[in-house]
């Protein structure tokens, strides 16, 4: 039982930090596509961070898919 638990708290772990970094991502990628046209920086500037925001949400989906493979295989 208690290695259940610790299974759903490490599940839960991993759930809490996806969201945090899918939120922390949204709002830092809008931050700087603001802050980019507001200083005139170059597009290229632009597409990197858009490159770290495609990174950062490819990486919270493939954890959220380990999380939801896990909780499928759990159940049966």
């Amino acid at each position: 039982m208690t290695q259940d638990r610790s299974k759903e708290m490490a599940q839960a772990r991993k759930a809490r930090m996806v969201g945090i970094v899918i939120a922390a991502t949204m709002v830092l990628w809008m931050g700087v596509q603001f802050m980019g046209g507001k200083l005139g920086l170059p597009p290229r500037y632009a597409f990197l961070f858009d490159f770290a925001a495609i990174a950062a949400l490819i990486w919270a989906l493939v954890v959220t898919l380990q999380i939801w493979r896990a909780r499928r295989d759990d159940k049966g």
